[in-house]
């Protein structure tokens, strides 16, 4: 099994907090630890039942063991390219899998030049997050949550490249919600969705930074823009320091450890960033992160 259903559980803590009902999506649970696993294990099933020999991809991490841990489970063999902001334990992560990893520079973007470079006809590219079938790959995550009797009025996420955007939104679409608001959290140093919606066209920025290394994308996919122009998609932004205090009230509140990426979804919860109303059942993806430890949040923690 390439992804699994995963649990979806009321957040006491969060739910008093913000005096709604608040449910978590515990996407940090898959195999390779983030959401990625449901979106990439989707594409490379497809591209594998066409004939791929070998899976080539760039990513800041969650990508990469994703590709990894479904090529081995599929018996391809996969090469990953990671920029050098890529934590170490990720790049672990990755090899441990059986991946070939290469490590090529200070961004996301050069890694997936040289990433593109290294393609023979043989191979695949698995772009880490602009692909329709990435996309195709999150809407079960959304049927899991109707099934399990829960229909949310607000959806609360990360954005980095916009898949998990792009996925929740087809989700939605599919059981008849696309009207509801979903809340797309960025941190400072990455916050290239909300640089768009500001300038009101699809815009890169000039440069990524922080700890949330995973969002560090320049410049979301174009469809995570479209959607961000059509649909009640409401930006947001916090500072690193938010992201990884809730990182560590999670763990304590909630017994696992997810890195600043998925911190900075849960502190805008944690610090009451969004007014809702008693009734509301607000769903958050809790998406995960790999290349995280206790350690290295606690060293994080300024």
């Amino acid at each position: 099994m390439l992804s699994i259903k995963t649990p979806l559980i009321q957040s006491l803590v969060l739910s008093q907090l913000n005096q709604c009902q608040v449910w978590l999506k515990m996407e940090a649970l898959q195999a390779s630890a983030s959401f990625k696993q449901r979106s990439i294990g989707y594409a490379c099933q497809k591209y594998f039942e066409q004939g791929a020999q070998r899976f080539v991809s760039s990513s800041g991490g969650n990508a990469g063991l994703a590709v990894a841990y479904t090529g081995r489970q599929l018996g391809v063999p996969v090469t990953v390219v990671v920029p050098e902001t890529t934590a170490q334990r990720a790049q672990e992560l990755i090899a441990q899998q059986g991946a070939e990893v290469i490590v090529q520079g200070a961004s996301w973007v050069e890694a997936n030049a040289l990433a593109q470079s290294l393609l023979t006809p043989d191979d695949v590219f698995i772009h880490p997050f602009d692909d329709p079938l990435l996309w195709d790959g999150i809407i079960p995550m959304i049927d899991e949550v109707i099934a399990a009797g829960v229909v949310p009025d607000a959806v609360v996420l990360s954005v980095g490249g916009g898949s998990l955007l792009s996925g929740v939104v087809a989700g939605l679409n599919k059981h008849g919600l696309g009207h509801i608001p979903i809340y797309a959290v960025e941190t400072h140093g990455t916050a290239s969705l909300n640089a768009s919606i500001i300038a009101g066209q699809h815009v890169e920025l000039d440069r990524v930074s922080g700890i949330a290394t995973t969002l560090a994308a320049k410049k979301v996919c174009q469809n995570a823009f479209d959607l961000s122009q059509q649909f009640d998609i409401h930006s947001q932004v916090v500072s690193d320091q938010a992201a990884v205090n809730a990182c560590l009230k999670f763990a304590d509140d909630h017994r696992i450890l997810v890195e600043p990426a998925c911190g900075a979804t849960l502190s805008v919860l944690y610090d009451q960033k969004i007014q809702f109303k008693l009734t509301d059942q607000v769903l958050v993806i809790v998406c995960g992160g790999a290349g995280i430890s206790l350690k290295t949040l606690q060293g994080l923690n300024g």
